[in-house]
């Protein structure tokens, strides 16, 4: 049966969530949007969504006063009630990152998971992945336009004349003392200046605050984790704490909080 146009017709042109459901309890596929007619409307009219809206019975919404609250939500019901539709979000991954420790007066790139580190709590993280041979892959992906070393990387041994790139000549000599060990990690942190993962730059929880006219919602937020939204409306969503680091949380909060773009209070 399909979905009711009274259903359609009730849907709002703001901010939220909205969740296809089907003769189950669980729902098919969830999305957000900041204006969630328009992106169900898109749905139905997508000729390679076919099957999923097939199945689909019913079309159900939650409001959000803005759109990283949206972003917040969506993240956080999919992960709790895995739809069959949804994929991209729906598995929680053990992260691994790519630490730099200093040994002596040089730099050692490390990978590290997030059993080992708290990944978002500590800097000299760069890159978030899947698993260490990721991790390992992005290393070596940077080191040959970036001319560096794979033994100082660790990903191969050195041997009497140096590690095997200087013979093919990708290595510019770190390895042997042709270059210096200085100018050689300068090159390697610039060429991971962009994956920065940066520590949460707070003392203590905050809250994020969006508003749409007259109506407030908080996020409150803590090392990157997601713990919850307060409402001034009486529907109020509840969330669990989230105990741990989540790649998709991160993605939506880094840029807003680190470019000042976001509307933030420190948690009394």
């Amino acid at each position: 049966m399909p979905i009711d146009p009274s259903m359609l017709k009730a849907l709002p042109r703001s901010s939220g969530v909205y969740l296809f459901k089907g003769e189950g309890s669980l729902p098919l596929y969830i999305g957000k949007s900041v204006d969630i007619r328009s992106r169900v409307m898109a749905h139905l009219r997508a000729e390679d969504e076919a099957e999923m809206m097939s199945q689909a019975t019913r079309v159900e919404f939650i409001e959000t006063a803005g759109e990283i609250g949206a972003l917040l939500l969506e993240s956080h019901l999919i992960k709790q009630m895995s739809p069959l539709f949804n994929i991209r979000l729906r598995r929680i991954r053990n992260l691994c990152s790519i630490q730099l420790s200093q040994v002596a007066d040089f730099l050692q790139p490390l990978v590290v998971t997030g059993k080992d580190l708290g990944v978002g709590e500590v800097d000299g993280l760069y890159g978030l992945f899947g698993s260490v041979r990721a991790a390992q892959n992005k290393l070596r992906e940077l080191a040959d336009p970036n001319r560096l070393c794979l033994g100082l990387l660790g990903l191969e041994k050195i041997g009497a004349r140096g590690c095997f790139g200087l013979q093919v000549k990708t290595c510019l000599g770190a390895c042997v003392g042709r270059e210096s060990r200085a100018v050689h990690d300068n090159r390697l942190l610039n060429a991971l200046a962009d994956m920065k993962v940066h520590a949460w730059p707070f003392a203590d929880a905050i809250e994020l605050i969006e508003t749409q006219g007259d109506w407030t919602q908080r996020h409150r937020i803590q090392n990157w984790r997601y713990l919850g939204t307060s409402c001034s409306k009486s529907s109020a969503y509840p969330v669990n704490v989230q105990k741990s680091f989540d790649l998709d949380t991160y993605k939506i909060l880094v840029k807003p909080i680190m470019m000042g773009t976001a509307h933030v209070a420190h948690v009394q």
